[in-house]
């Protein structure tokens, strides 16, 4: 059989395509290659074409492989491979170079957007062929897209692709995370992407925090007006309940009580102002008594001064009881005494009673050896 075999090819853009011409009989014939121009790039392996890009990698009389190296857009097409027997024979392999996408961008998030507003932003990737495909994500969530625009390259061979997305942001999209993927077969299921995150404007919030927490007379305060939001509150008006001018008007969200007075007592109102608002915030200020905390000395001593106390009283109670005793002691001696007194003309007389009384009280006992 003298019908060469060949096959079609693809090839990325910057890549090498290999071609392979083969024939069962060659006939004492030879193969040869020859471009979408018809111009001869190999004879058997003799070189017609000077394109250093092309290069021969086998020639036997049933096999004829050329191999084309850092593939153009250009490089597209049909090739022919011929075998020149009577008559000649040919085979087609078509050739075809994969436009690689540029990494795409995202048009639309230059300038910050308000709450509440829509966002729409444009993805745009060109030079793939064929044409490329794009999806959209914020954050981890699909977005989908409201229409998809294919535009030809100037140079007639790739295309231009654009999608857009439209959606309402609220403040938590501030500083989110929108990404543009281009999807295409030249990426050998690889991605191509591009992220950018929103800047979201939205109204501010503010509360007041003092310093110290509890404050008490004499001390030295501190509020803090604390304003959050996009952009940041730059200006805050300090106001009292009751009072007809302003405390404070400035870009310091700080207002100080160097030395707290009873009379400080009252309501205290923050107006923090930024270009998407105001907000209002309010805080009780109610002066406690003057009343050093104890520290750590004072609580010490004040261990000391318990302990020293006990023994005091536990020193009294003994003494009391001594006391107690010895006064029951005493009048049982004076009992005793009267005993020998009764009889007795005087007290040398009535003292020997007693002692005798007691001796006879003591004849009367009897004792058994």
């Amino acid at each position: 059989e003298s019908q060469p075999t060949t096959s079609d090819e693809t090839v990325v853009a910057g890549g090498t395509v290999v071609l392979k011409c083969q024939v069962e009989d060659p006939d004492d014939s030879s193969l040869q290659w020859s471009n979408p121009a018809q111009q001869t790039l190999y004879f058997g392996e003799k070189r017609a074409l000077r394109d250093n890009r092309i290069q021969l990698e086998r020639s036997t009389p049933n096999e004829l492989t050329i191999s084309i190296s850092d593939v153009v857009l250009s490089d597209e097409g049909e090739y022919t491979c011929s075998i020149f027997t009577m008559p000649v024979r040919t085979a087609k392999a078509l050739v075809t170079v994969l436009g690689i996408p540029q990494k795409p961008q995202i048009f639309g998030h230059e300038q910050p957007i308000d709450e509440e507003k829509i966002a729409r932003l444009t993805c745009r990737s060109s030079g793939s062929k064929p044409a490329a495909q794009l999806r959209w994500k914020k954050g981890n969530k699909e977005l989908k897209d409201e229409g998809t625009e294919v535009v030809e390259d100037p140079n007639g061979k790739t295309f231009t692709v654009s999608s857009r997305v439209e959606f309402r942001v609220t403040k938590e999209d501030n500083e989110a995370e929108v990404t543009c993927t281009v999807d295409h077969e030249s990426l050998q299921n690889s991605e191509r992407s591009t992220t950018q995150k929103l800047q979201v404007h939205y109204k501010p919030t503010a509360k007041i925090e003092p310093h110290p927490q509890y404050p008490r007379e004499g001390e030295k305060l501190q509020l803090q007006c604390d304003g959050q939001g996009n952009p940041i509150p730059q200006e805050f008006l300090w106001e009292k309940e009751g009072s007809d001018a302003p405390l404070q008007l400035s870009s310091d969200s700080v207002l100080i009580f160097p030395f707290l007075n009873k009379s400080d007592s009252g309501t205290y109102v923050c107006t923090a102002t930024s270009s998407m608002g105001s907000v209002v915030a309010k805080y009780n200020l109610d002066v406690s008594d003057a009343s050093p905390v104890p520290s750590t000395s004072s609580t010490y001593h004040a261990v000391i001064g318990g302990v020293v106390a006990v023994i005091v009283f536990l020193l009294l109670s003994l003494v009391i009881v001594l006391a107690h005793y010895l006064i029951r002691h005493k009048g049982t001696y004076l009992t005793h005494e009267a005993k020998g007194s009764d009889d007795a003309p005087d007290a040398d007389t009535a003292i020997i009673n007693a002692e005798g009384g007691q001796a006879s009280g003591d004849d009367k006992k009897e004792y058994f050896i």
